[in-house]
């Protein structure tokens, strides 16, 4: 979807708003500790962090079950990074067993030190995909938000996951008024020259915002849900098919997606089958990013 000018949108008062249709794919967010301490991460990760708690596999199991039971296609799971938890590899081994994954990671050493115990996992009856977070195809930038050498050590890290024959993808940060061709062929080129295939997908995601920012964004009404989306793609907004799971007060809580666990209001209830009878008011700032530009965090089966 091309991005809307904002000159277009109209004033209205009434909330846009969307309804679920179904349960297709749970998130689980690990907890925003991380080994990296990145000034832009959406989730305002660093080491230590503690906004949300570390998730376990006894936390976990009870909801992979119940979604299972309400026809979910895919587990996919953030942080934070996942590999710093000490029970994700046997989350995701037990996640994998029901049904194909995704994992956000940054690549680097808590994935690399277990790289030889989460091998095994290719084996299970659902695939596993890992994305990779790759902000930009040249080192000194990507370095300067990540700390130096991590660009190597996640470029070490996919061509680990790439050996074990797992199924690798990238997301990588978007500029305003970039040349996407011209960043597509140079990231094309960095994979070739890495030994990696070249058809990686490549996932652009725009600025976030860190948590509990006021950023102004023009506000999305029930016109505009009518104006600019059609029932079709009122069905590939995130909120509309999936939710995520989070960790707080040592009690596991369901939001409306994996970008607003920064706002109370998207704390939609304890178990997953009452969550999705609730209808979702667009009203937070990242809200727009999937209103006007189509941003997902999801590579889920649809």
């Amino acid at each position: 979807m091309e991005t809307l000018e904002l000159s277009k949108i109209p004033i209205k008062t009434e909330t846009g708003y969307i309804d679920s249709h179904a349960l297709e794919e749970l998130w689980f967010h690990t907890g925003t500790a991380c080994n990296l301490a990145c000034p832009f991460c959406l989730e305002g990760s660093k080491p230590g962090d503690n906004r949300l708690q570390r998730i376990n596999l006894s936390d976990a199991i009870p909801f992979i079950d119940e979604a299972v039971t309400l026809g979910v296609k895919q587990f996919s799971f953030t942080g934070g990074e996942p590999f710093i938890v000490k029970d994700f590899i046997n989350i995701l081994d037990y996640a994998s067993r029901q049904k194909p994954c995704l994992v956000l990671t940054n690549g680097t050493e808590p994935l690399i030190r277990r790289i030889d115990t989460l091998a095994p996992l290719v084996e299970n009856p659902n695939p596993i995909q890992f994305r990779i977070s790759l902000d930009y195809p040249d080192s000194k930038r990507h370095d300067l938000g990540r700390g130096a050498g991590n660009f190597h050590k996640s470029l070490h890290g996919m061509r680990l996951l790439d050996e074990k024959g797992f199924t690798i993808s990238i997301a990588r940060q978007m500029d305003q008024s970039e040349d996407r061709e011209k960043i597509e062929h140079q990231y094309r080129n960095l994979l070739k020259n890495n030994k990696l295939p070249a058809d990686i997908p490549i996932i652009a995601f725009p600025d976030f915002h860190i948590p509990g920012s006021i950023t102004y964004v023009p506000a999305i009404t029930e016109q505009c849900m009518i104006d600019f989306h059609t029932e079709i793609s009122r069905r590939k907004f995130m909120c509309a098919y999936s939710r995520m799971l989070i960790k707080q007060n040592n009690k596991m809580r369901v939001y409306a997606c994996t970008l607003v666990d920064d706002d109370p209001y998207y704390d939609l209830g304890g178990s997953l089958p009452e969550t999705m009878l609730k209808r979702i008011l667009l009203k937070h700032h990242r809200c727009y990013s999937c209103f006007a530009t189509g941003s997902s965090c999801s590579e889920s089966v649809r």
